[in-house]
Order: structure tokens, then C-alpha cells, then sequence
């Protein structure tokens, strides 16, 4: 049985997965910190406003996540700025689109450290993804 944080950040995700499929980006402001870095599967470094943008021209189509694996790990205090705690998530996904006219059919392993901020709200504060082989 998962703690309340643990459900929390399931929840995150879920809504992260569905907020990608749809480019929705009020959704995806709402779950990607200010702070955000995110290194993709080329070691390419985004940050939150790359990310929106991407989605807001049309860069990155995603027809289906299909979740795979999921391992969420929680953790005390960390040196965030206002969080006070964070969270792991370890997914595997297959993921089904485009990305700037590039085909994908691929799985993909993300790391994505949440971060509860002091009013609550649950954001990605660091991602990292890399191709499956």
C-alpha cells in the first residue's frame, strides 16, 4: 500500500502523462518548476520555458504512454529552494509520436525529482531521460 506521498506523486505523474499527451500547457506550467532542468536522452539541457514552447508549437506530438514500470522513492528535506520534500519517480514508458518531425517508438526511462513546495503544490524540479534499449 502506498503512503500519502507516495499517492500524491503517482497522481503527479498520471496527470504529467496526460498533460504531455494532450500539449497541454496550462497543465504542464502547473508541474514543471521554474527551476526545471531536464537533460533528454541526446544529454540536451531544456528548461521549463523550452519545454512549454515545444509543446505550444507543435515540436513534440505525443499520440500514446503506455507506462511500463514505476518506482516512486521518497525523501527528507533536500537543498531545494522552498521544498520540503521531494519525491523520485522512476518510470519506464513507451512512447509513441514525433519530436521536431522525428518519428518515436520507443521506450524511455525517466528520473524526475518532485519537489512539494511550502504551498503544497507537487512540481519536477530535475528530469533526465534515456532510450531503452
Amino acid at each position: 500500500m502506498n503512503n500519502p506521498i507516495e499517492t500524491e506523486i503517482i497522481n503527479c505523474e498520471a496527470r504529467l502523462r496526460q498533460a504531455m499527451l494532450r500539449s497541454d500547457v496550462e497543465v504542464l506550467d502547473e508541474l514543471l518548476a521554474p527551476e526545471l532542468i531536464f537533460t533528454n536522452h541526446l544529454g540536451q539541457l531544456f528548461t521549463k520555458k523550452d519545454d512549454l514552447e515545444a509543446h505550444r508549437a507543435g515540436i513534440i506530438k505525443i499520440e500514446s504512454i503506455t507506462p511500463l514500470e514505476q518506482t516512486i522513492r521518497i525523501v527528507g528535506d533536500v537543498a531545494m529552494p522552498k521544498a520540503t520534500t521531494c519525491g523520485i519517480a522512476l518510470v519506464k514508458v513507451n512512447i509513441l509520436g514525433s519530436i521536431a518531425n522525428v518519428r518515436w517508438d520507443a521506450n524511455f526511462r525517466f528520473t524526475r525529482i518532485w519537489a512539494s513546495t511550502n504551498s503544497g503544490k507537487w512540481q519536477i524540479v530535475v528530469a533526465h531521460s534515456t532510450i531503452v534499449a
